[in-house]
């Protein structure tokens, strides 16, 4: 049973929900089923020397940044 997050389309709410194969999930504010799935990230803790580095923002890593290219995350 995996835990999805949604953007409800009549609402605006943005809500998690724990979706089981025979269920439609709905939004709790206003019980609309016209939702839309977000992109879910994950977070990790660690106190380890050796945890995973943080990724580098988008913008950062643009060959354009500063520039007067359109960036594409900015679509």
């Amino acid at each position: 049973m995996p835990i999805y997050e949604y953007a409800c389309g009549d609402c605006g709410n943005e809500f998690e929900a724990l979706v089981r194969s025979d269920t439609s999930p709905e939004c709790p504010s206003c019980h609309s089923t016209k939702l839309s799935k977000l992109l879910s990230v994950f977070a990790t803790t660690s106190s380890s020397e050796h945890a995973a580095p943080a990724l580098p923002s988008p913008c950062g890593a643009c060959p354009n940044a500063g520039g007067h290219a359109p960036c594409a995350f900015n679509h």
